[in-house]
């Protein structure tokens, strides 16, 4: 039973294997009531949540989608998207990380009250208890989040979800526990999120005085046993602003077209958690202007800035800075020492409008075929490489096209595959170069603002039509135009102004998302969550001389089943679980 002997296993990692963590004699094997006089040790049970979040790296899922393919016939993306995706074979599995995850967060939760988090301060035991279970509420609702996107599905008449664990198992816990439908299992994150509100600071900061103190604490304690608990030296940490950011996350995925029908989530309500989050910032007004190219090397300052867990003005939530290369060598052209791993494909060129805002297919648009990456969209430069691109340390030009170079088409074994390669996400002033090879400063955002934006722009719209605002200041028309004017698409923006319908802005908001967030690991989820066309065949160009041929590169074999993933093969098996329909 796979998901059960994961828990037990925590369950031995944590009260009998202390040796590989701690080094204590040979004898000295802890148990449980060893984590109430031991809050370093308590606090471990928490800190394997946030081991377990699946947010440390890219995980470049877009290889498979109409948006990319890989030039790694081994790459578990590829494989899964050309026919190998089954309930055996999931790369997308949430299942085993999240529940083993939750199984510590249980612990803490069920514990917590008996532990002596501080032998001094004034009040200091009882905040630090507040904190550690406003953490772990946050970051169990956050599993919850990512158990509903990869294993939510309908099994009959019924749109269920997963099995709510709110206890810590134990070897005499029965483990054959069914699957709760998908509304009780989104109403149980929101639960864990309201408790997780109630109880962290909007963000860790030092506070100056006795009147920053928050009420439940005033009177209670001081200025330096608060900054203690809840000052600066946790940032990065869950806080109640990080929460938001879920519920907004949570909430978009509960009112979209796949799970809709299941749940009572609505647009509006989808709106206004975005909102409540946004709203904190100014609307409008706090969108970051380097939003477009947070993570480049002309951005290098910012980057290279970031100390303390402080945020840049664009990232709601990220993980820690540090310096490499690997991303760099991954996907940078063969010319520049890279793999080129991640190609993007013609179906995503083809989505990045012309500079005067109109798609390329349409007759105002002044696209022309022959030179088909002239007056373009801004976003298309800094996100992708085409053909006599300039990239790299030394600005050197790539030139995909075939017999030129092994930058060309299928030139070699790392080359394209479709004529393009990813600028996105990569420092250009890395330098791979074995002669003169340096690193640079990057780091991966949890949840990014321009995500937010759009995911209000999308609800709002839905609920409220394309200039509708509820309760807020702003709407869906307004939020798409701050982020095509930061783009570089020209002012007044015509084409914004022509979309006077609901569908017609749904189908701009959605292509916006696209773009604003393509390589990021989301148009796999929204592709499903939309129940929009999965088997688009991913498509790439092929330049001889000027002539320009498009053809197919790689399909996409996906079954009418695969809006929704798998529950892993051996715990339905095993745990006589339902599986979703088709798996």
């Amino acid at each position: 039973m796979k998901a059960s002997l994961i828990f037990l296993f925590a369950l031995g990692l944590v009260f009998c294997s202390c040796k590989k963590i701690l080094t204590p004699a040979d004898e000295n094997n802890r148990g449980l009531s060893d984590i109430y006089n031991d809050a370093a040790f308590a606090e471990g049970l928490l800190l394997n949540g946030y081991v377990r979040l699946p947010l440390g790296s890219y995980s470049f899922n877009d290889v498979a989608t109409d948006d990319a393919v890989s030039n790694n016939p081994n790459n578990n993306f590829r494989l899964m998207a050309t026919g190998n995706w089954s309930s055996i074979n999931n790369p997308l599995d949430q299942w085993t990380g999240s529940f083993a995850a939750i199984q510590y967060l249980n612990l803490i939760l069920k514990e917590a009250d008996k532990v002596n988090w501080a032998l001094t301060g004034e009040y200091t035991k009882e905040m630090f208890n507040d904190r550690v279970k406003g953490e772990a509420y946050g970051l169990r609702a956050l599993f919850m989040y990512y158990l509903l996107q990869a294993h939510g599905g309908w099994a009959g008449n019924q749109l269920l979800g997963v099995p709510i664990l709110t206890e810590p198992f134990d070897s005499k816990t029965d483990f054959r526990m069914p699957r709760n439908t998908f509304q009780e299992c989104a109403q149980q994150a929101y639960k864990d999120l309201d408790m997780a509100e109630s109880l962290l600071p909007l963000d860790f900061v030092n506070i100056g005085n006795t009147s920053e103190i928050p009420s439940k604490y005033s009177g209670k304690t001081s200025v330096a046993e608060y900054n203690r608990v809840f000052g600066a030296y946790n940032a990065q940490r869950m806080t109640s602003r990080i929460v938001k950011g879920i519920r907004a996350k949570m909430s978009l995925l509960a009112a979209s077209p796949a799970f809709s029908q299941g749940t009572s989530v609505t647009w509006e309500k989808a709106a206004d958690d975005a909102g409540a989050v946004l709203d904190l910032i100014g609307g409008i007004p706090g969108m970051a202007n380097n939003g477009v190219y947070w993570y480049a090397s002309k951005n290098s300052g910012e980057i290279n800035g970031l100390s303390a867990g402080n945020n840049p003005k664009e990232v709601l939530w990220r993980g820690n800075v540090g310096d490499g290369n690997n991303l760099e060598r991954d996907n940078y052209p063969p010319t520049l020492y890279g793999n080129g791993r991640v190609n993007p494909t013609q179906n995503l060129v083809d989505a990045f409008p012309m500079a005067n805002g109109y798609p390329v297919t349409d007759p105002a648009s002044g696209y022309n075929a022959s030179n088909p990456y002239a007056n373009r969209d801004p976003r298309l430069a800094l996100y992708i490489v085409v053909n006599e691109s300039k990239m790299g340390p030394g600005a050197s030009t790539i030139y995909t096209r075939v017999g030129t170079s092994d930058d060309g088409l299928n030139a070699i074994a790392t080359s394209t595959r479709t004529g393009f390669y990813m600028r996105k996400l990569l420092r250009e002033d890395v330098n791979l170069n074995p002669a003169s090879t340096n690193t640079q400063r990057h780091y991966v955002p949890y949840i990014r603002y321009t995500e937010l934006f759009l995911a209000y722009a999308e609800a709002a719209n839905e609920a409220w039509g394309p200039d509708g605002k509820g309760a807020h200041t702003y709407s869906a028309r307004e939020v798409i135009a701050a982020i095509r004017k930061r783009a570089g698409i020209a002012q007044p923006d015509a084409y914004l102004s022509a979309v006077t319908t609901q569908e017609d802005m749904r189908k701009l908001i959605h292509n916006e998302r696209r773009l604003e967030l393509c390589f990021e690991g989301v148009r796999f989820w929204d592709l499903r969550r939309w129940k929009e066309n999965i088997t688009q065949p991913a498509q790439g160009v092929s330049i001889n001389g000027n002539v320009y041929t498009i053809s197919n590169v790689e399909n996409r074999q996906y079954a009418g089943h695969m809006f929704y993933g798998p529950l892993p093969y051996d715990d339905v098996l095993k745990q006589n679980l339902v599986q979703n329909q088709g798996w």
